[in-house]
């Protein structure tokens, strides 16, 4: 097995540190050179994409690729790689045998509380959610037409070390923003991981949501997390009076509860079915405080 990572931020570099014993190299991409250094600690042959050219080292490490995980975000001109692609995905990545794509929850937009499923309506309105949409359909069928299975991964609220509750707590940007009836999916990067090398191995294909089992009110996490570190936990804050960046404010315009029964049926188990277990394994261990990576 040899790996590309293709965006190699947070989610993408824990993939890389629980496959290493099955590949037998692994490659991943930075947008900037500062990041260069950061990969090749964590064992991860580096390489320059910066979504407008694929240099040589990139075009070679796509010609030996058998395993390709893509979590870089589309852009306004679609996505990043395919759109730079001289060829067809077949004569670029001639050893392709998989490739797992982590898209995001938010292409359901919004389904006031109620749950969805992989064959729910995509309702996503905003620019990034019909990017995101676009760039499924662009990657499932790049790999119907070069016979290679593509896994999409539509990946709830990330967070684990480094980028939790605890972390927002200890440096002063915790909120208690309260909406009536607003609930969160969200998902523990080990846990990402997992099931992203469950499908690589297994070179299983379709949609997937990644989503652990409570989709809970954000306000609920602080409070527990809060409880946990024995602080008192930030004020509430009625959405309405709240200050917020417009991007911030953009999620909570969207309710829904992700299922992730099909996740389940696969057969694979949570290490951390909801957030109330992997606050207290992480706080247990000290694990909420380690290094943060601000890529996806």
């Amino acid at each position: 097995m040899r790996v590309l990572l293709l965006g190699a931020g947070y989610s993408a570099q824990e993939f890389a540190r629980q496959i290493a014993g099955d590949a037998e190299w692994i490659a991943g991409t930075t947008r900037q050179a500062a990041g260069l250094a950061t990969l090749e600690e964590a064992g991860i042959l580096p390489l320059l994409f910066d979504g407008r050219e694929i240099v040589p080292a990139l075009a070679a490490a796509l010609s030996e690729a058998t395993h390709l995980l893509h979590s870089a975000p589309p852009g306004a001109d679609g996505d990043p790689l395919l759109r730079l692609l001289p060829e067809s995905l077949a004569k670029a990545m001639p050893k392709l045998e998989w490739v797992g794509y982590f898209s995001t929850v938010g292409v359901y937009g919004n389904h006031d509380g109620a749950w969805v499923d992989e064959n729910s309506e995509c309702r996503a309105r905003s620019r990034r959610g019909i990017a995101r949409i676009e760039a499924e359909k662009a990657w499932l069928d790049a790999g119907l037409e070069a016979g290679v299975q593509v896994a999409v991964m539509r990946l709830a609220g990330i967070y684990g070390p480094g980028r939790n509750a605890f972390t927002k707590l200890a440096d002063g940007t915790a909120h208690r923003i309260v909406k009536d009836g607003q609930l969160f999916s969200r998902i523990h990067v080990a846990d990402i991981a997992g099931f992203t090398r469950y499908l690589a191995l297994s070179r299983a294909g379709g949609v997937f949501n990644i989503a652990d089992d409570e989709p809970a009110p954000p306000q609920d996490v602080i409070a527990f997390a809060a409880k946990l570190m024995g602080v008192e936990p930030p004020p509430e804050i009625p959405f309405d009076e709240a200050e917020m960046s417009p991007m911030a404010r953009s999620f909570y315009m969207d309710s829904r509860r992700v299922s992730n029964a099909k996740l389940r049926a696969s057969g694979y188990a949570l290490s951390f079915p909801n957030y109330r277990d992997a606050l207290q394994a992480m706080w247990a261990d000290g694990s909420w405080q380690g290094a943060r990576n601000r890529e996806p």
